[in-house]
């Protein structure tokens, strides 16, 4: 059993970019959607920890925000925070789509 450090990391980045957009700007709506997006990905770095093919979870949660972020980011250009989340969500969703695909062929 490996741990997922990687997804434990992108969920704290998720959580703590929700709290920097409530501290920065007062807004509500970052900090429930940061804390609930950080924990849906921790839940899912969690399950990945204790069996690796368990994937949905994480790539559900990085394959919404990618898509969520990715719109804001091309809305706006701003990089922070939409480029920068729409960014390493898609790495998520590249690293789990490489997963998914090792599990099917059985190797690791």
């Amino acid at each position: 059993m490996s741990t997922d450090w990687a997804g434990y990391g992108y969920a704290a980045l998720v959580a703590s970019g929700g709290v920097f957009g409530y501290v920065k700007a007062g807004s509500v709506p970052s900090l429930a959607a940061g804390l609930l997006f950080g924990s849906l990905a921790g839940v899912g770095a969690y399950q990945m920890s204790c069996d690796p093919g368990n994937i949905w979870l994480s790539l559900a949660t990085s394959g919404t925000l990618s898509g969520i972020m990715g719109t804001r980011f091309l809305k706006s250009r701003k990089f922070m925070p939409a480029g920068l989340i729409a960014g390493v969500s898609l790495l998520m969703v590249g690293r789990l789509g490489v997963a998914l695909l090792q599990n099917r062929d059985g190797s690791q």
